[in-house]
């Protein structure tokens, strides 16, 4: 077994077309057909069924390419370990983000981290927590800024860097909008334009049941996935909107953001960095522990003379 027939099963489970994995790999589609073939012979196993309609992946496959994904991570770290160093100060760091680190978060620390390691490419990737986690889990991050909590079983660790609190989105013709603030119970009426109960669960889930907690059950008008989109379908008078606190540096002149007076207090929100402890690269170490050291540094900031950091 080599490297390179791991690599050819990656891609060929990507494409399931023999013809589309020979032009990704750049080879001949018959040397790719008879190097899959002496694996399965040398496995003992088959690791693609061969249908008229196509390839599909056996159990013995999929269980092949999940440690096949693994291998060629270590393999490529052992390449890129020999490249860095372990000093991390040059490299490759891939880091994903959810839409709403990019507001304050994001730019802090991406600004932090090339002033202290200059020689650090960086591979930035913007997606939903859901997608960030599995790309984390696959090895294709580093490291991912992501929405916080987490209801989905991951193996990430995540640390809490940012703590955010909902504000009532409404448009600015809402009867709503000449209220100071709104409690949860007066939203029982009005449409609802929500997060996506696929796209972003976590999200989803956490307002629904802080809503029942209140006794409303939210009617749902329109589900989104970005925090700019929901501002647009807001805007548009569609319905209402819960939505991180930084969103109001996003919400145009049609919207209005309202606190809300009784959000339940156990339900913290906030963005998190999420990593793998077992595949920390020199690179991605380096930035895990830059992030912590300025939100240890903004937190202590905060303190007030006989005060506490805020929660």
């Amino acid at each position: 077994m080599e490297l390179r027939q791991l690599k050819q099963v990656l891609v060929l489970a990507e494409t399931l077309n023999f013809h589309r994995a020979a032009e990704k790999l750049h080879m001949a589609q018959p040397p790719l057909s008879t190097s899959i073939r002496k694996l399965e012979e040398e496995l003992g196993v088959t690791l693609f069924d061969r249908l008229p309609s196509g390839l599909r992946l056996t159990p013995a496959g999929e269980a092949v390419l999940r440690n096949a994904r693994r291998t060629l991570f270590y393999a490529e770290e052992i390449r890129r370990a020999a490249r860095e160093g372990e000093s991390g100060e040059q490299g490759l760091l891939r880091l994903g983000f959810i839409g709403s680190a990019t507001y304050a978060l994001m730019p802090e620390l991406i600004r932090a981290y090339r002033r202290q390691y200059p020689r650090v490419d960086l591979a930035i990737e913007e997606s939903t927590t859901v997608d960030l986690l599995r790309k984390l889990e696959d090895h294709s991050l580093d490291v991912a800024l992501v929405r916080y909590p987490v209801l989905e079983p991951t193996d990430a660790e995540l640390t809490l860097l940012q703590r955010d609190r909902f504000m009532l989105a409404v448009s600015t013709d809402s009867p709503l909008a000449a209220q100071p603030d709104v409690a949860l119970a007066a939203l029982a009426d009005v449409p609802f334009i929500m997060y996506s109960r696929t796209r972003v669960p976590s999200m989803h889930m956490l307002i629904t049941c802080a809503l029942y907690e209140a006794g409303v059950k939210p009617r749902i008008a329109q589900e989104a996935v970005q925090v700019h989109s929901i501002l647009s379908l807001v805007d548009s008078g569609l319905g209402v909107a819960l939505l991180p606190n930084d969103a109001v540096k996003y919400a145009g002149s049609g919207v209005r953001l309202l606190p809300l007076r009784d959000w339940p207090a156990q339900q913290a929100m906030g963005i998190a960095l999420a990593t793998l402890p077992d595949a920390v690269t020199p690179t991605a170490s380096n930035f895990i522990a830059l992030a912590r050291s300025i939100v240890t540094a903004d937190a202590d900031a905060a303190v007030t003379p006989g005060g506490s950091p805020p929660s």
